[in-house]
Parts: C-alpha cells; sequence; structure tokens
C-alpha cells in the first residue's frame, strides 16, 4: 500500500479542499471531510491511472475528471 501525504484547507466559500503531496495538478473539494477524502482517493486512482497507462492529456483535462 502506497502512502501519500494531502493538504486540507478550506476555502473562502466553506468547502474543504485537498492537494496531494507529490502528484502535480492532483487535488478536489468537497463539503465534509468524509467526502473529501473519498473524493482525493478517487482522484489519487484516477491520477496513477493515467501515469501507468502513460496517457498524454492536459491538466485541464485531468481537472475535469478528478
Amino acid at each position: 500500500m502506497t502512502t501519500f501525504n494531502v493538504i486540507v484547507e478550506e476555502g473562502e466559500d466553506g468547502y474543504l479542499i485537498s492537494e496531494v503531496v507529490g502528484l502535480p495538478g492532483c487535488h478536489t473539494q468537497a463539503k465534509t471531510y468524509d467526502q473529501l477524502i473519498e473524493r482525493t482517493k478517487e482522484a489519487i486512482k484516477l491520477y496513477l491511472k493515467i501515469i501507468k497507462h502513460d496517457i498524454k492529456i492536459s491538466r485541464e483535462e485531468f481537472m475535469k475528471y478528478a
């Protein structure tokens, strides 16, 4: 099992925002902490899947699916 460091902040609009350290552009947001953790796990899985398959997409395209 791989471990990632995640930075969690609260945005001005009240949403929680997570950023995965070491995975550029891998971040998400949610209203609750539990939801944020689930979305962060999903974002990490998608990021790693893209890297594994060496899929060439822009950061903007990645963020549509994260």
